[in-house]
């Protein structure tokens, strides 16, 4: 049960932060966006920002996806979970890669469920995400994975961005969406 009470869809406003973010959504409100609309200056921020973050990088889906899947295995947001491993098997993450998350430090050891760019990623998210600092190492082999400067800008953005995501969802003790909700 959360903390904090989901903003209803009586109280649900301004009326057009609501229409961007149903738009977003496909024309739902998560219980997430329910959260944000206590305060309509965050959830205007919020939205803009993750709709960028979501829509417009050119960073690789399957890639962004996997980071934004260890930040939520290593923060315990089950919800963030729950959310991305399918948007990282539609994009072409394996089915039992994505299983394999859910013990980032196994999956890290596995010397075939990943390939060396999907291993570069899983130790840079979990570098910031436990220790913020990055070793030069693996800096530089994201680097190499990623192949361009914008690319490595977006992936350490998306990691910052889903573990604030991660934070907001496990301190309000939002749980993962039941389907159909």
């Amino acid at each position: 049960m959360p903390r904090i009470a989901p903003v209803s869809d009586e109280l649900a406003g301004p009326p057009d932060l609501v229409a961007a973010i149903r738009a977003r959504r496909g024309g739902t409100l998560l219980t997430l966006d329910r959260m944000l609309l206590h305060s309509p200056a965050f959830a205007k921020g919020w939205n803009s920002h993750l709709g960028a973050v979501r829509n417009d990088l050119k960073l690789d889906a399957r890639l962004r996806e996997l980071a934004i899947c260890v930040v939520a295995v290593l923060n315990g947001a089950e919800y963030e979970f729950a959310m991305h491993c399918p948007i990282y098997v539609k994009a072409g993450g394996a089915p039992s890669a994505a299983q394999a998350l859910r013990s980032v430090d196994e999956a890290l050891a596995h010397g075939t469920l990943f390939n060396d760019d999907e291993r570069a990623i899983l130790q840079f998210a979990t570098e910031m995400t436990r220790k913020v600092r990055i070793d030069d190492g693996t800096f530089a082999r994201v680097r190499a994975a990623l192949g361009s400067d914008q690319a490595v800008v977006e992936m350490i953005g998306v990691i910052a961005t889903y573990n604030m995501v991660s934070r907001f969802l496990v301190a309000l003790g939002i749980e993962a969406e039941k389907p159909g909700t």
